[in-house]
Protein backbone atom coordinates (compact mmCIF):
# COMPACT_ATOMS: atom_id res chain seq x y z
CA UNK A 1 0.00 0.00 0.00
CA UNK A 2 2.81 2.40 0.82
CA UNK A 3 6.23 2.41 -1.25
CA UNK A 4 9.00 4.91 -1.02
CA UNK A 5 10.49 6.55 -3.77
CA UNK A 6 13.46 8.60 -2.56
CA UNK A 7 12.06 11.21 0.02
CA UNK A 8 8.50 10.41 -0.96
CA UNK A 9 6.43 7.92 -0.01
CA UNK A 10 3.25 7.04 -2.06
CA UNK A 11 -0.18 5.26 -1.16
CA UNK A 12 -1.59 3.46 -3.33
CA UNK A 13 -5.19 1.42 -3.31
CA UNK A 14 -8.18 1.97 -1.03
CA UNK A 15 -7.82 3.70 2.14
CA UNK A 16 -11.24 3.02 3.87
CA UNK A 17 -12.59 1.83 6.78
CA UNK A 18 -11.78 -1.49 5.80
CA UNK A 19 -8.12 -1.16 5.60
CA UNK A 20 -7.27 2.01 7.49
CA UNK A 21 -5.74 0.88 10.02
CA UNK A 22 -3.40 -1.41 8.02
CA UNK A 23 -2.56 1.89 6.35
CA UNK A 24 -1.54 3.80 9.97
CA UNK A 25 0.51 0.82 11.21
CA UNK A 26 2.50 0.97 7.54
CA UNK A 27 3.20 4.40 8.00
CA UNK A 28 4.64 4.33 11.31
CA UNK A 29 7.66 4.17 8.77
CA UNK A 30 6.82 7.73 7.23
CA UNK A 31 8.17 9.35 10.10
CA UNK A 32 12.60 9.56 9.69
CA UNK A 33 13.12 12.86 8.03
CA UNK A 34 12.88 16.18 9.08
CA UNK A 35 10.28 16.86 5.59
CA UNK A 36 7.60 13.97 4.53
CA UNK A 37 5.81 14.02 1.49
CA UNK A 38 3.22 11.72 0.64
CA UNK A 39 1.88 10.97 -2.80
CA UNK A 40 -2.06 10.17 -2.84
CA UNK A 41 -2.35 10.21 -6.84
CA UNK A 42 -2.54 6.29 -6.46
CA UNK A 43 -4.93 6.39 -4.36
CA UNK A 44 -8.31 4.49 -5.98
CA UNK A 45 -11.04 4.70 -3.31
CA UNK A 46 -11.51 7.18 -0.47
CA UNK A 47 -13.73 7.45 2.60
CA UNK A 48 -13.94 9.82 5.82
CA UNK A 49 -11.17 7.77 7.31
CA UNK A 50 -8.84 8.42 4.76
CA UNK A 51 -9.27 12.47 5.99
CA UNK A 52 -8.66 11.06 9.39
CA UNK A 53 -5.82 9.21 8.76
CA UNK A 54 -4.22 12.19 6.94
CA UNK A 55 -4.86 14.55 9.85
CA UNK A 56 -3.27 11.39 12.15
CA UNK A 57 -0.29 11.63 10.15
CA UNK A 58 -0.58 15.45 10.24
CA UNK A 59 -0.31 15.55 13.99
CA UNK A 60 1.89 12.81 14.38
CA UNK A 61 4.80 15.19 12.30
CA UNK A 62 3.75 18.17 14.22
CA UNK A 63 4.31 16.33 17.18
CA UNK A 64 7.47 15.00 15.78
CA UNK A 65 8.61 18.44 14.64
CA UNK A 66 8.67 17.29 10.82
CA UNK A 67 7.26 19.18 8.06
CA UNK A 68 4.81 16.34 6.19
CA UNK A 69 3.02 17.87 2.91
CA UNK A 70 0.61 15.59 0.99
CA UNK A 71 0.83 15.38 -2.88
CA UNK A 72 -1.92 14.78 -5.71
CA UNK A 73 -5.17 14.26 -3.66
CA UNK A 74 -7.86 13.03 -5.65
CA UNK A 75 -10.96 15.05 -5.81
CA UNK A 76 -12.86 12.67 -3.87
CA UNK A 77 -10.21 13.16 -0.75
CA UNK A 78 -10.14 16.88 -1.09
CA UNK A 79 -13.89 16.98 -1.32
CA UNK A 80 -14.21 15.21 1.73
CA UNK A 81 -12.02 17.05 3.44
CA UNK A 82 -13.94 20.16 2.33
CA UNK A 83 -16.81 18.50 3.60
CA UNK A 84 -15.92 17.87 7.02
CA UNK A 85 -13.91 21.67 7.35
CA UNK A 86 -10.62 20.19 7.65
CA UNK A 87 -9.00 21.18 3.86
CA UNK A 88 -6.76 23.94 5.78
CA UNK A 89 -5.26 20.92 8.45
CA UNK A 90 -4.29 19.06 5.56
CA UNK A 91 -1.25 20.28 3.98
CA UNK A 92 -1.14 20.11 0.21
CA UNK A 93 2.18 20.69 -1.91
Amino acid sequence: MIRREGSVFVVEGPVTMANVEAVLAEGERLFDGPELQVDLAGVTEVDSSAVSLLLEWSRQAARQGRRLTFRNPTANLRSLAALYGVSNLVPVA
